[in-house]
This record gives structure tokens, sequence and C-alpha cells, in this order.
């Protein structure tokens, strides 16, 4: 499997340990093998409450901090243009598997929201993660069945890193 992760840790608030950054590694492999991904690259960049703040204000014309932000690459609306698809060498076409877009985790929200819910900051930002990353491949939790759905998703892979509440 040849899944990336690149990412960033803008901020000094919380202590975001590097050998956590293997277990998110470890969280996107998994969540791309159950979804029968197998390419892809995701940017991940942990910031502030401000930071996050900011692009909420600016993408989203919601004023206030969230605890995480998708920008899919490969995403399609009126406004976009069409996802480029790659041809393999018996002429079928696939889809483009190159970067799948940002996720941006607000880690102060984060440890928040570990220290109302009751569990570590590690499974709070899992959830994030794979939260994020299920975004990234067109998952949304418009209604309660889709957001069934995705949240099944994002408890397996959590379940299966051992990362539950």
């Amino acid at each position: 499997m040849s899944l990336k992760l690149e990412w960033s840790n803008d901020q000094e608030k919380v202590e975001i340990s590097e050998s956590f950054i293997g277990v998110l590694e470890q969280l996107l492999q998994m969540a791309a093998e159950a979804e029968g991904m197998t390419e892809g690259e995701v940017t991940l960049s942990i910031v502030d409450d401000e930071e996050i703040h900011q692009l909420n204000r600016e993408y989203r014309n919601i004023d206030r901090p969230t605890d995480v932000l998708s920008f899919a690459m490969q995403e399609e609306t009126d406004e976009e243009l069409e996802i480029i698809y790659e041809v393999d060498d018996e002429s079928e076409s696939v889809p483009f598997e190159g970067m799948l877009g940002d996720i941006i985790i607000s880690a102060e929200r984060a440890k928040l929201q570990s220290e109302e819910y009751g569990h570590s900051l590690e499974r709070e930002l899992g959830f994030l993660f794979v939260h994020g990353f299920l975004h990234l491949i067109g998952y949304d939790h418009q209604d309660e069945a889709s957001e069934a759905v995705m949240t099944e998703k994002q408890e397996a892979v959590l379940r299966q890193a051992g990362l539950t509440r």
C-alpha cells in the first residue's frame, strides 16, 4: 500500500509526540484499506484555535473555531473542475489517486474534547484524523443515515488501532 502522510505541527499549546504521528500513519493505512484504496497522499496540519478559526471563517463563513477541517482535492461541485482520470495499460479509466487533500486539526479543540468525553488526547486526535480522511474521500454526515455510516467506519478503524473510549 502506498498511502503517504505529510504533516506539520504548527502550534505549541498542546504537546503532540512525534511517535504519535506513526499512529496517525497507521490509521491512514487502515482507513484506506477499509475503503479499498491503495494510493494517495494526505496532508495534515495540526494548528491552534486561532488558525482554525481563521480558516473556518474564510472557507466556511463560520466565525468560530472548529475541531477539524477537510479540503478534498478531488471533490466535484458545480464550481469545481471535473475529476481527472488516468488511463491504465488496458485503457480502462481509473480514478486519479494522487493528492487526496488537506486535513487541519485544532490541537486545542482536540484536547478540550478529549477531556469532555473522558478519553485520551490520542483517541480524539485519531478520531478527528479518520473523520477528516473520510470527508476527503467523499463521505459526509448531512443526515442521520450518512452520519451512522460515517460513525461506524470511524469507530471500526479506531477499534482496530486500539484507540477506544
